[in-house]
């Protein structure tokens, strides 16, 4: 028998027999009869789809199909070739004009690709659908978080001015009704700033930047070096006869001077920023401050169809370097040097950590939904990967080690996304009414009535979320990228990007640190545990063990070893907390936030679970409390299959090492 010729490979074939397709995250059926339990069927992304039935009333259609046009616009082709550009050409930046001096006119350039996508973030309304209080009977925080989920791994870290631009926005709202006092203008500008904070219109939007990292304190903003006075009557005619009154819009600019140096300061092409800087009447203070001023020079048109413009410059703003970063590579993140930078005092002079902790809360959960959707992405491109790959004669998809690898990692990020949106949820019912928002959802025995109650567990877990889902999906994207092989370490740019694991794994890293690393959100959950103001000074014991046993009595029968599970790990926690001196806690505080993460994840996996007729959600919340169970390994290969892949399976085939 004459054998068979060889068939030597070439660039384009003897790779794979399909190529990866990744669908959609989410997609909501056409009919609102059951939309929820056919959205989960139907949606790539389990979890979110699970968290959307969860925290929505079935009436929310509006919502549902918002996020399902989302996930189709974040897997266009033509969107993609955005996230392309942005993350290939990098910010650039120009500190000198041709003949040496301060370019103090367009010093920054970033590309086409990364503007675009930040005005498809505002046509979205990726942050503004928070603020449209129109609307009142759904959870607005869990839209807006919801779009986030779906749109940032395309969006290419335009997440990050759109976290600032919402935390700045809940800042702001705080004080539209505040008098002008002895800065006359102050009201009508930080109306005129909150307007556009929250805009869908890429002509009117703004994206804020957040600026108090400096070199000597860090995370400890007790180090910031930059100061702020008050301009005297004198320099202020001075300032306006120099032709610097305004801002960029034509606002007022502010009767305060800042000077000081910003070592770290995310999304430089933000049109404003809040600070902090240090007064004379001592403590820090919180701060407005426009991007830009108008010069006083008028652009003449070019034809007789354009106005003319005002000349415009950087508000006393030099952007010294752009930082050289491990990821985020497509967002410009700069040292500036501030000296005669105008500004508006925002709340009471010396309070402004208290202000400033407005935009941390908010941009904390931004830190940990965004963790949550970089592990979604990294999944994603991991099933479709193992629905095509052939491994020594079979498909990944097929190999019982590869599944139960995977859908241990995907229980993991089940646990992650249903943590964070809970905090989405509670931070959505400290902003609206209870009776409107969550009476008739699933969500009725999570979310507590009382607001007071809300705002202690929301005050408790953010840093606990933002600690622990960071970290989590750290190792669940390094495990995603192993699952490719060398694939998952190439920067595959091709495609729009939609298969590059490694970029998504280098953006994600900053995650832990950004907003306050690990010990620093210890050294915040110590001082709610320590707080008199939060549960009497024990938050554990008399806010969240309330919390947990009255949503595990709401839970099925059926996760009996669960629930047993879960208390025993809140007694430790009780015990842990407990300790008594302040070190005490702080030596503790991995452990007790790994505890509180431990609790609050699977008494929300249960609850879930406990609807019933959703096997995968029932086995889920068991593997996540108690492990994989010991019995038949086929069938547990075939739950294995059903978690990762979200479908039934045939027969498993038996496979050797891969």
């Amino acid at each position: 028998m004459a054998s068979k010729p060889l068939t030597a490979s070439s660039s384009t074939d003897g790779f794979f027999q399909a190529l990866p397709v990744i669908p959609p995250q989410y997609t909501a059926p056409d009919s609102l009869q059951s939309q929820h339990k056919a959205a989960i069927s139907a949606s790539d992304d389990k979890a979110l789809a699970r968290v959307l039935a969860l925290y929505l009333p079935a009436n929310a259609e509006e919502v549902t199909k918002h996020v399902h046009h989302l996930s189709r616009v974040a897997l266009h082709p033509s969107v993609l070739k955005h996230s392309t550009d942005a993350e290939t050409n990098h910010p650039v930046l120009r500190p000198l004009t041709t003949f040496g001096e301060e370019n103090k006119d367009d010093a920054l350039w970033c590309t086409t690709g990364w503007q675009a996508l930040k005005e498809i973030g505002y046509q979205e309304g990726v942050v503004a659908v928070a603020f449209e209080t129109q609307n009142t009977s759904w959870n607005r925080r869990v839209h807006s978080f919801a779009l986030g989920h779906v749109w940032t791994c395309t969006g290419t870290m335009t997440g990050c001015p759109m976290a600032m631009t919402d935390g700045a926005a809940v800042l702001l709202s705080r004080h539209l009704k505040d008098e002008d006092g002895d800065q006359p203008g102050r009201k009508q500008v930080v109306a005129e700033a909150y307007r556009r904070l929250t805009s869908r219109d890429p002509a009117v939007a703004w994206t804020s930047g957040q600026w108090m990292t400096e070199r000597t304190g860090g995370s400890d903003v007790s180090g910031t070096e930059t100061v702020a006075r008050k301009l005297t009557d004198e320099e202020l005619a001075q300032e306006v006869a120099s032709g610097r009154k305004e801002d960029a819009v034509g606002m007022p600019l502010g009767p305060w001077r800042i000077d000081g140096f910003k070592w770290f300061s995310s999304a430089t092409d933000s049109e404003m920023a809040v600070m902090l800087a240090r007064t004379p009447k001592g403590g820090l203070s919180a701060f407005y401050a426009p991007m830009r001023r108008r010069t006083g020079k008028i652009i003449q048109p070019l034809n007789a169809m354009e106005k003319e413009t005002q000349a415009t410059e950087l508000n006393g703003i030099r952007i010294q370097r752009l930082k050289n970063k491990l990821g985020t590579k497509s967002l410009p993140t700069a040292e500036l040097e501030l000296k005669g930078t105008r500004g508006w005092l925002i709340g009471k002079e010396g309070q402004g950590v208290k202000e400033i902790s407005a935009i941390l809360n908010i941009t904390r959960l931004c830190t940990t939904t965004g963790s949550a959707a970089n592990w979604s992405r990294g999944l994603a491109i991991c099933r479709a990967y193992s629905r095509v790959r052939k491994v020594r004669g079979g498909l990944l998809q097929d190999n019982p080690q590869h599944l139960q690898w995977m859908s241990d990692v995907t229980v993991k990020y089940h646990a992650a996304t249903h943590f964070a949106f809970f905090g989405v949820a509670l931070q959505g019912a400290l902003d609206q009414d209870w009776d409107k928002m969550v009476r008739g959802t699933r969500a009725e025995p999570l979310i507590p009535k009382d607001k007071q109650e809300v705002g202690a567990l929301l005050r408790l877990l953010t840093p606990v979320m933002k600690a622990q889902v960071s970290v989590a999906s750290v190792d669940g994207l390094r495990q995603c990228m192993e699952c490719l092989g060398g694939v998952g370490y190439c920067e595959n740019n091709e495609d729009g990007g939609l298969m590059n694991i490694a970029k998504v794994y280098r953006d994600n890293l900053v995650n832990p640190i950004w907003e306050g690393t690990v010990n620093v959100m210890v050294e915040d959950v110590v001082r709610v545990l320590t707080d008199k103001r939060v549960g009497g000074g024990n938050a554990i014991n008399n806010v969240l063990t309330p919390w947990v046993e009255r949503v595990l009595a709401a839970c099925d029968p059926q996760f009996e070893s669960e629930v047993n599970f879960l208390k025993e790990r809140l007694g430790m926690l009780n015990k842990r907390a407990g300790l008594g001196s302040k070190e005490d806690l702080l030596y503790s505080g991995r452990e007790i936030l790994k505890l509180v993460e431990t609790v609050v994840s699977g008494t929300l996996l249960v609850f879930d679970a406990s609807e019933g007729g959703d096997e995968v959600a029932e086995v889920i919340a068991k593997r996540y409390a108690l492990g994989v169970g010991t019995g038949n390994w086929r069938e547990t290969v075939r739950m294995d299959k059903k978690i990762f892949l979200g479908e039934s399976t045939g027969e498993v085939r038996e496979m050797g090492k891969l």
